[in-house]
C-alpha cells in the first residue's frame, strides 16, 4: 500500500483549480448541521490533498508559511464531513462537525453578529426572482 503522505492531489482535482498568486483557494468551512459559516482559510494542492484524505481539516497558514491542521493545538477539531469546488473553481466549501470554537478568539464563528457592516438590505421583486445574474 502507498504511503499517502507521498501522494499528489488528484490531478483531475488539481486541473479545476484556480488559485491566487501564492497558489492559493479560500476554503470557506461550514457547520455541515447547521449551515453555520465558521471561517475562512486557505488551502494549497498540498493542504487540500491532506483534508480530502486525512478526515481533518488542514490550511496552509499565510503569516507563519506552513501547514496547520486545525485543532492540533487548540483541541478545536474539524472533521470533514464533505468538500466542494465551486463553479468557478476559485474556492472551496468545507463542511465540518467543528468541536469547540473555529475562530482563533475562542468564538464559534468567525463571523459574529457585531462584526456586521452597515449595508442596505435588498429586498426579492418579481422582476429579480427569475433573473440570472
Amino acid at each position: 500500500m502507498a504511503d499517502s503522505q507521498n501522494l499528489a492531489l488528484d490531478p483531475a482535482i488539481a486541473g479545476r483549480l484556480k488559485r491566487d498568486d501564492q497558489g492559493l483557494v479560500a476554503a470557506i468551512i461550514q457547520q455541515h448541521d447547521t449551515g453555520d459559516v465558521l471561517m475562512l482559510g486557505w488551502m494549497d494542492d498540498e493542504a487540500l490533498r491532506r483534508t480530502l484524505t486525512s478526515g481533518r481539516v488542514t490550511f496552509w497558514s499565510r503569516s507563519r508559511r506552513e501547514y496547520w491542521r486545525k485543532g492540533d493545538t487548540s483541541g478545536h477539531v474539524q472533521h470533514v464531513r464533505s468538500v466542494a469546488i465551486d463553479c468557478d473553481g476559485d474556492a472551496l466549501l468545507v463542511r465540518v462537525d467543528q468541536v469547540g470554537a473555529a475562530c482563533h478568539t475562542g468564538a464559534r464563528t468567525c463571523f459574529l453578529a457585531g462584526g456586521d457592516l452597515p449595508a442596505v438590505v435588498g429586498e426579492r421583486t418579481d422582476a429579480t426572482s427569475e433573473g440570472g445574474r
